[in-house]
């Protein structure tokens, strides 16, 4: 904000603030359900209160030329919320001063510049200005002194690694966007191997006497904290402002009215206002100011964060706060999405799956990597540790487990490998990243030639239902350990997909009649229904009654849909409407296989398309990323550099969020190592080579 007007920053600038100004950042994300708008105001620490009183005007201004669609935020230097700090990925770098008083903000190749930034964080970096004396340091932090054409690192002893490194991301981010990539960076990692820089650092400083302060622990709101939630409805009565206490956790949707408005304290952290739609004008308007009373009235700190959220347009952070939230076309609340209802009808196309070796173009379309034909092994992971799973129950997976399958099968004479990481919606996460070590430490026992696939519950690739020929079965939640924790449901309902062995999966749906659609399994304690929709074929049929063995070792009855007796309805809670309409075709697009190289020599992930590619453009030193729409492959070349191998998995993620399409997140994503790429790469290639290399 300059003279109370808005005036736009460049580009280059993004992430600095001078601390004497305030400013209006606007994000716009696309997302699932169109896209989601934030809207923020900063407020610098030595900013005047009419510039923070004309950020706020703004800011309402702006969401009702965007039709209330924008979450609103409050945010104070030094205290900005975590959506925030998401934007600026190298960190948030605070500048002395304002515009007001003469400051620019992007002096590019200004190198007559003495300064001492204080770097702090490890997710989210900042770093401050603060006077340019050794009084200034602490050991636990690191410090970038910037001299214009030269940068000194200097890094607490009891700094961390990632500390460190953020540090190095934000002194090459200066020097790239300020001194246009010229300047030197120099690290002192420890004072007694860099005499050089440490005597340049003394000529600015001075002598150092006395010893160094110790490291400042982060104050951070701890979970206990956060999880106290209290809401209050707020109005006016005769010209005063009332806020009563309505509701504690656990909070849930339906105390939200839309004719009013609310003010969700999470814990003195942070302070929500949910404006609803039929509320008054006045009260929208006042949304900001309310909070800022609130705060105060509670005495809490002046830097505590704010955002105002519309009816119909809550943040995700909002509406984890709630016991459970329901869109208005979802069924269920957050963290369970299940597509009930919708059902696509896939038709499955018979192949010849021994044609695969012949036609490697055919591996490709099906998304095959052979016959599957192969040997399989499978562990559980438990306690962090592998272990190994019963053959007899193989193709049962737990929805609070994470498994390793291990896939082998021969070709040309020498096995190859194929190592699924099968990751369960309800495994902790450590279980998931114990997943991840295990599947590298098992594919360096098999001389680092596996190809590693990330498979989502519910998004199995067509291969890992192939291997399991017909049997495989996924549960919703629980666990296939011995000592389970929780008794098993005595009613359960299983949704069976497939027309043969190389198709066919069961999951497991809530057991309730919207539920119902093509081929169903209920299994109670006393019988098992083979439901039959009106649009199941003969095939589907069988492939049920297969899976009905495993499920249960009760009674087998098959129904067809309007025959169903009365314990059936009864079993699931009663008669309730399904989806029974004609199932519609699901539309694939014929979607153009892309191939990009993935670099990030400059300190920022960068791809680069390769358009009418062929084998000739995978380079050794490369990590391409090949999308073919329903996975995503990463080809590592031999010479590629360690930190751009290690980073693969992460960058492929980062490309599907950031896909312009709205790509679904559990895409499996497929790593394949150069010399040993299976059938199902290859055959995007036209006139593959297998003896280039």
């Amino acid at each position: 904000l300059q003279n109370m007007k808005m005036v736009p920053v460049p580009e280059k600038a993004y992430g600095s603030f001078f601390e004497g100004d305030c400013y209006i950042i606007l994000h716009t994300k696309r997302t699932s359900r169109g896209s989601a708008v934030d809207l923020h105001y900063w407020i610098g620490n030595d900013s005047s209160q009419d510039e923070q009183g004309a950020a706020a005007l703004y800011v309402t201004q702006l969401d009702n030329a965007l039709r209330g669609s924008p979450v609103q935020h409050r945010e104070v230097q030094g205290h900005e919320s975590e959506t925030f700090q998401s934007y600026f990925r190298n960190g948030i770098i605070y500048k002395k001063g304002g515009v007001a008083s003469g400051f620019k903000h992007v002096e590019t190749n200004m190198y007559n510049i003495k300064r001492l930034l204080h770097v702090k964080g490890k997710k989210h970096v900042s770093a401050t200005e603060v006077a340019l004396s050794w009084d200034s340091f602490n050991k636990g932090d690191v410090f970038l002194l910037d001299l214009g054409k030269v940068l000194i690192q200097w890094n607490g002893p009891s700094c961390s690694i990632a500390e460190k490194s953020r540090g190095l991301a934000l002194a090459r981010s200066i020097r790239d966007s300020e001194r246009g990539g010229r300047a030197q960076i120099g690290i002192i990692d420890n004072e007694k191997d860099s005499p050089d820089l440490m005597q340049i650092m003394k000529m600015v400083l001075g002598e150092r006497h006395g010893e160094l302060r110790d490291a400042i622990p982060d104050t951070k709101a701890d979970e206990l904290q956060k999880a106290n939630v209290r809401l209050y409805h707020v109005y006016e009565k005769d010209n005063d402002l009332v806020v009563q206490e309505i509701a504690t956790r656990p909070l849930t949707q339906d105390l939200l009215q839309h004719e009013d408005c609310y003010i969700l304290d999470q814990g003195g952290f942070k302070i929500y206002v949910w404006r609803g739609k039929a509320s008054s004008l006045e009260e929208k308007k006042a949304a900001f100011t309310r909070a800022v009373g609130f705060i105060q009235a509670k005495g809490y700190p002046s830097s505590t964060n704010i955002e105002v959220i519309n009816d119909g347009a809550e943040s995700a952070m909002f509406k984890q706060l709630f016991q459970r939230w329901t869109e208005k076309d979802e069924t269920q609340g957050l963290g369970k999405v299940y597509t009930t209802g919708k059902i696509a009808k896939v038709e499955q196309v018979k192949f010849d799956t021994t044609q695969l070796h012949a036609r490697p173009e055919l591996a490709a379309e099906q998304r095959m990597v052979d016959d599957a034909s192969g040997e399989i092994e499978v562990w559980r992971i438990e306690d962090l540790e592998m272990q190994p799973v019963n053959p007899k129950t193989y193709g049962q997976f737990y929805g609070g487990d994470c498994y390793l399958v291990l896939y082998t099968y021969l070709r040309s004479g020498r096995p190859h490998y194929v190592l699924y990481m099968w990751q369960g919606r309800h495994a902790s996460v450590d279980e998931i990243t114990a997943c991840a070590l295990n599947a590298i430490e098992l594919d360096k026992k098999h001389g680092d030639e596996a190809v590693q696939v990330r498979v989502t519950m519910g998004k199995e690739p067509t291969h890992f239902l192939a291997i399991f020929k017909g049997k495989l079965v996924i549960y919703e939640g629980g666990t296939s350990r011995a000592q389970k924790s929780t008794p098993e449901p005595a009613i359960r309902l299983f949704q069976v997909r497939g027309t043969d062995e190389i198709n066919t999966k069961a999951t497991e749906v809530p057991a309730r009649a919207s539920s119902l659609n093509s081929n169903i399994l209920l299994t109670t304690s006393q019988v098992c229904y083979l439901w039959c929709g009106k649009g199941c074929s003969g095939d589907e049929r069988e492939m049920a009654k297969m899976v009905a063995d495993i499920v249960s070792k009760r009674d087998k009855h098959t129904i067809l849909e309007g025959q169903e007796p009365a314990e059936f309805w009864e079993a699931l809670g009663g008669k309730a409407p399904y989806a029974c309409e004609k199932r519609f075709q699901e539309q694939v697009t014929h979607y153009q296989p892309r191939l990009f190289e993935c670099s990030n020599q400059t300190g920022r992930f960068i791809m680069t398309e390769v358009v009418g590619f062929c084998q000739e453009d995978l380079d050794e030193d490369d990590v391409m990323l090949l999308d073919t729409w329903e996975e995503i492959f990463l080809w590592v070349g031999k010479a590629s550099n360690t930190h751009e191998r290690n980073e693969a998995i992460a960058s492929a993620k980062e490309y599907l969020k950031t896909h312009p399409a709205g790509r679904d997140l559990a895409t499996p994503i497929i790593l394949v190592k150069q010399g040993y790429e299976p059938l199902n790469f290859t055959g995007w290639f036209n006139a593959w080579d297998p003896y280039k290399w």
